[in-house]
C-alpha cells in the first residue's frame, strides 16, 4: 500500500520529523558538518549548534546544560544511568532498557527489587518505601545509594506515574530517582521532572532525528562512562557528536509547547475511539493518562494477528513497544498489568499531533470490518 494511504497512529513508537527539523538539520548540514571538538571555524560551527542545544534542552527541563550529555539514544541513556547503581529498584512497566539492565545487574550480584505490578499500570508509592527498606535491612546502601527507576509516562499504556509522592519515599530513604521521560517530553507537563535526580529523553519521540538523546542528572551526581575513549561531553560519553542531528533536536525542543498543547487536543478523539471500541476491548491502563495513547485487549483476537490485519487496510498500529516488536511473546508491560492471556490481545493505538477526526473516523471502519461489526453513526465530541 502506497505510503500516502496510510494511517499513522503509532505515534509512541516514532514521530514524522517535522518540516520545522528538516529544515534545521539541512541548514546545519550545510554549515555545521565539521567535527565539534575541532578548534578551527568549521568545528566552532558544528560547536554552537551541539552548544545551543544543550542549553535549550537543560532550560526546558530546569537542569544546567554542564550537567547534561548527549547519547545516540534514550536506551544508551537509560544504560548510562543505570549500569553502575549500586542497588535498582524498578518494575516490569519500564522500558526493556531498564528492564535488560536491571537483570544484568541482578545476575551480577547487584541487590535489585522489583514492585509489584497492578492492574491499574501506575506504581504504588508505597510499594516503593518497603522496597527501599527491605535493601536498607539488607544493608544495600552501604555501598552506595540505591536508584529507583521510574517512567514518567509509560510507553504502551500511556499510564502517567505519581512521581512526586514516589520521590517522597525516594528521599526518605536517602535513594536517587531516575526517570524515563522519553514519551512526556513534548507530550506532557515536565514539571514533575523537577523530583528526579537523572532524566533520560530522545529526540525521535518529539518528531525530531533519530539518532540522538540525552541523560541529564543533577549536581554531584554525574554518571559512570559506559564508553572509553575520548574527551567529547567531558569524558562522559566518549564519540564525535552529531551537530547536525543536535540542530534538529533543538528544533523540535524549540515547539515543544506547541506539541503538547496539539496532543492535548487529541484527548477527545482518543476517547472517541475507545468508546465506539468498547463492546469489543478491555482498556489497559488507568487515569492519569497521556491524551493521544490508547492500548486495547480485543476479545477473541491475537495482537499481532489485529496490527496485521488492520496494516492491510492501511491503518497503522502497533502491539507492544518497538523495541520489542519481532517477537511473538505478548508484551511485558501488560502480561505484568492485565496476565498473558489479556496481554496476548492487546494493541496499542497512540495518535500523533495532526491526527484528524476522518482518520479515527476510517480506522474505526477498518475495525468494525475486521471484527465483523455493523457501523453505527454516531457523532464525535
Amino acid at each position: 500500500m502506497p505510503q500516502s494511504s496510510w494511517i499513522y497512529l503509532d505515534w509512541n513508537a516514532t514521530t514524522p520529523p517535522h518540516p520545522a527539523v528538516v529544515a534545521a538539520m539541512e541548514r546545519a548540514a550545510v554549515r555545521a558538518w565539521a567535527n565539534p571538538a575541532s578548534v578551527h571555524g568549521a568545528g566552532r560551527a558544528a560547536r554552537d549548534e551541539l552548544e545551543g542545544a544543550r542549553e535549550v534542552l537543560a532550560a526546558l527541563l530546569s537542569f544546567h546544560p554542564r550537567d547534561l550529555v548527549f547519547t545516540s539514544s534514550g536506551t544508551e541513556a537509560n544504560n548510562l544511568a543505570l549500569h553502575a547503581a549500586p542497588a535498582l529498584v524498578t518494575s516490569a512497566l519500564e522500558h526493556p532498557s531498564v528492564v535488560a539492565v536491571a537483570r544484568e545487574l541482578e545476575a551480577r550480584g547487584t541487590p535489585v527489587r522489583w514492585l509489584p505490578v497492578g492492574e491499574s499500570g501506575a506504581i504504588d508509592p508505597a510499594a516503593v518505601a518497603e522496597a527501599l527498606a527491605a535493601l536498607a535491612r539488607e544493608g544495600a546502601a552501604a555501598a552506595g545509594a540505591p536508584v529507583v527507576a521510574v517512567m514518567a509516562a509509560n510507553h504502551e499504556t500511556g499510564v502517567i506515574q505519581p512521581l512526586a509522592p514516589i520521590a517522597e519515599e525516594v528521599r526518605a530513604a536517602g535513594a536517587r530517582l531516575h526517570v524515563d521521560a522519553v514519551q512526556l517530553l513534548g507530550r506532557g507537563a515536565l514539571d514533575v521532572l523537577e523530583v528526579a535526580d537523572t532524566v533520560s529523553v530522545a529526540a525521535h519521540k518529539l518528531r525530531g532525528p533519530k539518532g540522538i538523546g540525552a541523560l541529564l542528572w543533577r549536581p554531584g551526581h554525574p554518571p559512570r562512562p559506559l564508553l572509553r575513549g575520548g574527551a567529547q561531553e567531558r569524558g562522559l560519553r566518549p564519540g564525535t557528536q552529531d551537530a547536525v542531528a543536535a540542530a534538529g533536536f533543538r528544533a523540535a525542543l524549540e515547539r515543544c509547547g506547541e506539541s503538547t498543547a496539539a496532543y492535548a487536543r487529541q484527548r477527545p478523539l482518543r476517547d472517541a475511539l475507545e468508546l465506539e471500541l468498547a463492546p469489543w476491548v478491555a482498556r489497559n491502563g488507568s487515569e492519569p493518562r497521556l491524551p493521544h495513547v490508547s492500548n486495547l485487549s480485543v476479545r477473541g483476537w491475537r495482537g499481532d494477528e489485529v496490527v496485521a490485519a488492520l496494516d492491510l487496510r492501511g491503518i497503522l498500529v502497533s502491539s507492544g513497544s518497538a523495541c520489542s516488536a519481532g517477537t511473538t511473546e505478548p508484551s511485558p508491560v501488560i502480561t505484568a498489568m492485565v496476565g498473558r492471556a489479556r496481554a496476548g490481545e492487546a494493541v496499542r493505538i497512540s495518535l500523533g499531533e495532526d491526527t484528524q477526526e476522518d482518520e479515527i473516523r476510517q480506522a474505526l471502519s477498518a475495525f468494525r470490518d475486521l471484527l465483523g461489526a455493523s457501523e453505527e453513526k454516531r457523532e464525535f465530541p
